[in-house]
């Protein structure tokens, strides 16, 4: 034992740090230089050796000087490794940094292990990322072994000091460049304008992903690697460097959800769930700790509050959809400014699917009574299932929009125009559906039972808008018309045709296939039944000028013109139009007009 006191005591007095120390090589260097590593290796055990010494004196010699020795260099020796421990910490922070920790430690090639050809042309390229994990292992490595030292000599207390409060110096510098502001408060948040709180809702949103999975995560490792020796400090150092700063970052959602539920803040509401549920396998191996349990619930009690404000948005969304006020009739009834509101709002609804399904897993679907089957379509499956939670949600959101406009038809006092309103908006609602995740969330039979929907106001339309047409024209197999009755056919149809085109000249039908199909539905009943009779009874009245004042080609161009929204004076029909001067007019050539 004396022999080991000597040996230690040349070695510490040499990097003695006192202020009485004679020594000058200490000042100038460092133990844990990468030129000491034999040396400061040979310090270490120098101290385990007064440990040993001095326990063996305690327990035989207690009154032995040789014990003070022990003790004094033990003193000494702490001195000097709690200088070392501080200086690789604050020498090598940027190789020490939760990037360069995270990187270093998922480092797993060997140095022995054969380079393929393509790792040799990208070694150039690779240098400076292996030196940084080279730098970063090598301190860690010295920590560890100076924390393992200091422990077991009874020393660990001091150790971990240093080591918190250079490591949450970091830690709350790296938060605070990251613009997570640990003192903005529910209070504040609650009294921010919506722009300014989106704003910081994308900082925070950029924020997270990188406290979590790298910040955090660095840290943790790198506690975990220092204090290895000592589970019971490792869970101390990394909660107290940690907690803070974790807590500030995830009670930020939960206050935001705590705001005022409005449809707009709807889409930031779910990033905000979706990057707490998305990192939330890193959040729960980061923070398993007993000590760390806290910021786990926090970013738990985040996620429950912000699904309660998603399921609270969605009801202000349907509440405002229902009291939706306008008044104004759409000219030409084409698509309502609620129909696109609700079906983008809707569509934007289904990037978040993942999601919402797990939020609206446990919400209480719509009472199914009040849901008109028969008129829009089951919330069950082919199989007698039940629908998923969110295709049954935003279903009835689309069901509570329709029924909305169903009732705002009225305002409408043409009934054909009414149901061209309905058509024209049921088609813009079917077509959003299938041109977006709405269809893999509704499937082909919703899809299939709103377009025979539209198929049904269309014929509404036709019936109503023209049916007063269809009635001048009579039966082709009567024989019996005199000349009279056809003159009165002729004006019949005239009058009441350009009482038809008149007035919906101005209508519009948006979708280019649906007002295809519509003018080629009329066109097909019309056209061949006038030129039944009109190529009948053309030559009774051929001498009374005005009476025939449409050929059946003028009909097909007429048509054509219609439901595009364009009306003009070249489009009005008027008692003085003739069949020669339709015939001679560029605007009504064969075909119509270029659209």
């Amino acid at each position: 034992m004396d022999e080991k006191i000597e040996i230690a005591q040349a070695l510490i007095s040499k990097w003695d740090v006192s202020p009485n120390s004679s020594s000058l090589y200490c000042t100038i260097t460092n133990l844990f230089a990468a030129d000491n590593g034999y040396e400061a290796k040979q310090y270490l055990n120098s101290v385990q050796d007064l440990q040993a010494a001095m326990q063996y004196y305690i327990s035989h010699e207690p009154t032995s000087e040789n014990l003070v020795l022990a003790q004094g260099l033990m003193q000494i020796a702490i001195k000097r490794l709690e200088r070392e421990f501080y200086i690789i910490l604050k020498s090598n922070r940027q190789h020490l940094d939760p990037e360069s920790v995270s990187r270093a430690s998922r480092s797993s090639v060997s140095e022995f292990e054969d380079e393929s050809e393509d790792e040799e042309q990208s070694r150039a390229g690779e240098d400076s990322i292996s030196e940084v994990e080279r730098v970063s292992m090598s301190a860690m490595e010295d920590l560890k072994a100076i924390s393992e030292c200091m422990i077991s000599a009874g020393y660990g207390k001091e150790c971990i000091k240093i080591y918190k409060n250079i490591r949450k110096s970091i830690v709350d510098e790296a938060l605070y460049h990251l613009n997570v502001d640990s003192r903005l408060s529910f209070a504040q948040i609650q009294k921010m304008d919506w722009e300014v709180l989106e704003v910081k809702i994308k900082t925070w949103l950029n924020a997270v992903k990188v406290a979590v999975k790298t910040l955090f995560y660095g840290e943790r490792i790198l506690c975990d690697q220092v204090f290895s020796s000592s589970p019971a400090m490792r869970e101390s150092c990394f909660a107290d460097i940690t907690r803070e700063g974790a807590l500030s970052l995830f009670v930020f959602p939960e206050n935001v959800a705590k705001c005022k539920k409005a449809p707009e803040r709807m889409f930031r509401t779910l990033d905000l769930y979706e990057a707490i549920a998305d990192l939330w396998p890193e959040i729960e191996f980061i923070f398993d700790l007993e000590s760390t349990s806290t910021v786990k619930q926090q970013a738990i009690n985040s996620l429950i509050k912000l699904g309660e404000a998603v399921r609270a948005i969605l009801t202000e969304f349907e509440s405002a959809i229902s009291k939706d006020h306008s008044k104004a009739a759409v000219p030409g009834g084409g698509i309502h400014p609620l129909t696109r509101y609700v079906m983008n709002y809707i569509t934007f609804l289904t990037d978040y699917s993942g999601i919402l399904a797990d939020i609206l897993a446990d919400w209480p679907l719509p009472v199914l009574s009040s849901l008109p089957e028969a008129y829009f379509g089951s919330p069950f499956s082919d199989d007698g299932t039940i629908n998923s939670a969110i295709s049954t949600r935003l279903a009835w959101l689309i069901l509570v929009m329709l029924c909305k406009l169903d009732g705002g038809a009225g305002i409408y006092k043409d009934a054909a125009l009414s149901y061209l309103f309905l058509a024209n908006n049921l088609q813009y609602v079917v077509n959003k559906v299938q041109k977006s995740n709405l269809k893999f969330l509704h499937g082909d039979e919703w899809i299939e039972k709103h377009e025979a929907r539209v198929r049904q106001y269309v014929s509404n339309y036709e019936r109503m808008g023209w049916s007063k047409v269809f009635a001048t024209l009579p039966d082709i197999n009567d024989n019996q018309m005199t000349a009279q009755q056809v003159t009165e056919c002729f004006n019949s149809f005239n009058s009441s045709f350009e009482e038809a085109y008149n007035k919906q000249a101005s209508w519009v039908v948006s979708d280019s296939k649906l007002r295809d199909q519509i003018k080629l539905s009329v066109a097909r009943k019309l056209v061949p039944a006038y030129r039944e009779f009109y190529e009948k009874y053309r030559q009774v009245v051929v001498r009374k000028e005005g009476i025939v004042r449409f050929a059946p080609d003028d009909l097909d161009n007429y048509l054509s013109d219609l439901l595009f929204g364009t009306a003009g004076s070249s489009s009005h029909l008027s008692s003085s139009s003739s069949l020669s001067s339709i015939s001679s007019s560029p605007s009504h050539s064969r075909g119509g007009r270029s659209h």
